[in-house]
């Protein structure tokens, strides 16, 4: 649990740091204001994939103990979070160079696709994780903690 934690806390930083970055790189390079860039992206990509997935997954964790399945936990933590690392790596790359007034490639375009086929294969593992987390607890009989009254 703490894992999620620490990752969704450098998630947070990352978001708030790619956001001031975006500002101040623009800013410092006379882009136009207004002018698409993906730099503009990276900030709510990271503040949404990163931060709050992150602690979604953890309020998941306490209520389905999503790590009593070590291996796929593990599996599903790292390929998300390389995932994530990998495309907004990819967005400041080429927001960068968009602002520079310098040409992409089809290189940083195939990276980007990679890094999304990693947050696609993660999602996957987190839903068979999640799966087999509500048919153990339902196999128990264990309640959910929210109660709905009517």
């Amino acid at each position: 649990m703490t894992k999620l934690f620490y990752a969704a806390f450098a998630y947070i930083f990352a978001g708030v740091a790619s956001g001031l970055f975006y500002r101040e790189f623009t800013k410092a390079n006379d882009f136009a204001e207004g002018a698409f860039t993906q730099l503009g992206l990276v900030h709510t990509h990271l503040l949404t994939l990163g931060f709050i997935a992150l602690l979604i997954v953890l309020v998941l964790e306490k209520v389905f103990v999503l790590s009593r399945s070590p291996k796929l936990f593990a599996w599903f933590f790292w390929l998300y979070n390389a995932g994530v690392i990998l495309t907004s790596a990819m967005m400041v790359w080429h927001g960068s160079l968009t602002v520079l007034g310098e040409p992409s490639t089809k290189m940083i375009a195939g990276i980007a696709g990679l890094g999304h086929i990693l947050l696609s294969a993660a999602l996957i593992v987190f839903f068979v994780l999640l799966r087999k987390a509500v048919f153990v607890a339902r196999a128990a009989g264990v309640q959910s903690p929210v109660t709905v009254q009517g």
